[in-house]
Order: C-alpha cells, then structure tokens, then sequence
C-alpha cells in the first residue's frame, strides 16, 4: 500500500469515525504545551479501546503508561457508573498533566493516576486487592514488557482482556533484532503466541496491537 493510500485511508476513517472532540484535542494541546514526547496512540486506537471497554462490560480498567491521560480519558469515558480506571506512570510530570487532563475531562472521580515505576506499583495493587481487572492496557517502556504481562496477567479476571500496544514496532520485529525493544517485543509476542493460559491475535492497528483474552 502506497503512502498515498495509507494517508487517504486514515482521513477516511477520520472524517467518518472521528469527529473533532474538545476535551481529547485540549488534552494533546496540555501535552504538546509542557513538552511530553508525541508517542500517545492514535485516535483510531483510543476508540478501539473504549469500544474494548464497553464490549467486555468492564468495571475495573489498569492501564501501565499514562503519558498525558489520552488512552485514559478514551477507556475512562466508556467506564459505566462506578466503574474505575487506574493508570500507573513512572515520570512525574506527566503524571501531573494526566491528572489535570482526566480533572478537566470530568474523569477524575473514575480514574486515578499512580505515580512510581510500574514493578513496584503492580504488587502494592495487588496487596491492597485492588483487581480483579477486567481490562489491561500496556502501553509503557517494552523492555519492561514481559514482566508488566506477568504481572498483570495475574491482576486479570478470567475472561479479562489485555491490550498491549506496539508490538509491531515499525515492522522490525519481522526482521532480526537490531536492538533491545525490537528483541523483547519479539520474545514477547512468541511467548505469548505459546501461553496456554491465553488466547491471543495481534493485529495491524497503529504500531501493532497485542489482544490477549486470559483463559
């Protein structure tokens, strides 16, 4: 497919499924503003995973990698009421801008952001009995992937569903590693192509996106 079509598709599917939001264009507007690095998931995906959300009748949403709050504030908005969001993130100042972003998207009375590197959050929830979740969102440092997915596999229901963003990156991982994400995004995905404790498709959305439905 040509760049031309690729770039003719995405407007399609942006003028037709993608109406101009207020809240979602102010957010990126905050990131863009206090330097956050431009690597949230496109639109397109943000609208996946809310559909996720509300397809699977999700209560309880963890999400590993908050940046700016943009995939919490899709996934929050599809939460039913008293449904709850915690997205863990590690820097502290984006941190901040999510925490304002989810406040001025009116979210903050079902989603919480929690500061410290994700290995050392992950087990605090589980201590404090915070899962079962029905959804997982991974979208973090990749190295870090395979113990996020051990952790968090452990963290979700039965049924639950786990979304882990970018495991195609770029389409290197169908060539011989080059570097240390391109070879822990590789094992990862063979890992999770032979875990018996899941069902698993990987498809072609954005940078790749991993859907793991735990058995």
């Amino acid at each position: 497919m040509s760049d031309d079509t690729g770039a003719r598709i995405d407007a399609y599917i942006g003028e037709l499924f993608l109406p101009d939001d207020p809240s979602l264009r102010d957010a990126l507007a905050s990131m863009d503003d206090a330097g956050l690095p431009t690597i949230q998931v496109p639109a397109a995906l943000g609208r996946l995973l809310g559909i996720l959300v509300r397809a699977i009748g999700a209560r309880r949403v963890l999400e590993i990698g908050t940046l700016g709050g943009y995939s919490a504030i899709w996934m929050a908005r599809a939460l039913p009421a008293g449904g709850r969001l915690i997205s863990l993130e590690a820097e502290p100042r984006h941190a901040e801008v999510a925490r304002a972003n989810l406040a001025q998207a009116g979210l903050d009375d079902r989603a919480e952001v929690r500061l410290g590197p994700a290995l050392e959050t992950l087990p605090q929830l589980a201590a404090a009995g915070a899962g079962p979740f029905d959804l997982v969102f991974i979208d973090a440092d990749k190295t870090g992937y395979d113990a996020y997915y051990e952790r968090c596999l452990l963290l979700l229901r039965p049924g639950g569903l786990m979304a882990i963003d970018n495991t195609l990156w770029g389409g290197s991982v169908a060539r011989p590693a080059q570097d240390e994400d391109t070879g822990a995004l590789q094992r990862l995905n063979e890992k999770i192509h032979a875990d018996a404790r899941v069902d698993m498709s990987l498809l072609p959305i954005g940078d790749g996106l991993t859907l793991v439905r735990k058995r």
